[in-house]
């Protein structure tokens, strides 16, 4: 439903049953599925790709150039999965030619504020509470949690089933199945809750559990404790998830929490 104090661009694909409130802007090279919602105040740009049923609240701002000063006006894009909810006020930037889209997957929420730069790619089922900021080039793996406040570094990566603690400073990449806490910003435990939630058995949890043990709470470094879990723990896909995010780490991951005398 096209509202009459909104202003659409006739080269604009909008599907049926969109919801256009009023004094939306929506610019052309634009689409949008099925039974989304576009609150008033909303202002969606060249490139942006909006999938089914998704809400976007009043004041967003979709798919705007980067703030990159290497970035020379070539075509772009993001897109947005189905069914993600983006509140007040975020702001989501198209990619560069480096990656040449950013990407918000399905079933995610982004509270009001939130930011996410260019060629960040965010999979499914992923939440960032309020005015969490991301940097460009960051990867968030499928069923992620941010917390408010947060800030990431470009270029980090941020594991599946992860759970971060607001007002975090996330300058290394953080392992799947982790919690994150304290600052610097350390390793306290796995995500057993998520987990739980999800589906996983307690056997797994455990399993996951004794590779983070090695990893973070024996006297080992990342190189030795990465060769006790190939050579002595069973090939799991859990396990061999684990290994292969370590070995694609380029900034290194987050440490395990050293406790000082106080």
């Amino acid at each position: 439903m096209n509202q009459p104090l909104a202003y659409v661009h006739p080269q604009a694909k909008i599907a049926r049953n969109v919801v256009i409130e009023p004094f939306v802007t929506i610019h052309k090279n634009v689409e949008i599925g099925e039974g989304t919602w576009i609150g008033s105040n909303v202002t969606i740009m060249e490139g942006a790709r909006i999938g089914k049923n998704c809400r976007i609240f009043p004041g967003a701002v979709i798919s705007a150039v980067p703030q990159d000063l290497k970035f020379e006006g070539e075509e772009t894009t993001v897109e947005i999965g189905d069914n993600t909810t983006i509140r007040e006020f975020v702001t989501v930037n198209r990619g560069t030619k480096a990656n040449n889209k950013t990407v918000i997957g399905n079933n995610c929420l982004l509270m009001a504020y939130v930011h996410i730069a260019h060629d960040c790619i965010i999979g499914n089922h992923c939440i960032l509470a309020n005015a969490a900021n991301l940097a460009g080039h960051i990867t968030m793996e499928d069923y992620a949690i941010l917390g408010g406040l947060s800030a990431v570094h470009q270029f980090v990566n941020i594991g599946a089933h992860v759970m971060i603690s607001g007002g975090s400073l996330v300058r290394k990449d953080v392992p799947p199945f982790t919690k994150a806490a304290r600052d610097p910003l350390s390793f306290v435990g796995i995500n057993s809750i998520g987990l739980r939630r999800r589906g996983y058995s307690s056997e797994k949890i455990n399993e996951i559990q004794d590779i983070y043990r090695v990893l973070y709470l024996k006297s080992h470094n990342v190189s030795q404790a990465i060769n006790f879990i190939e050579t002595e723990m069973p090939a799991t896909p859990e396990r061999d998830e684990i290994l292969s995010f370590i070995s694609k780490s380029s900034r290194g991951i987050m440490k395990g929490y050293a406790y000082k005398d106080r």
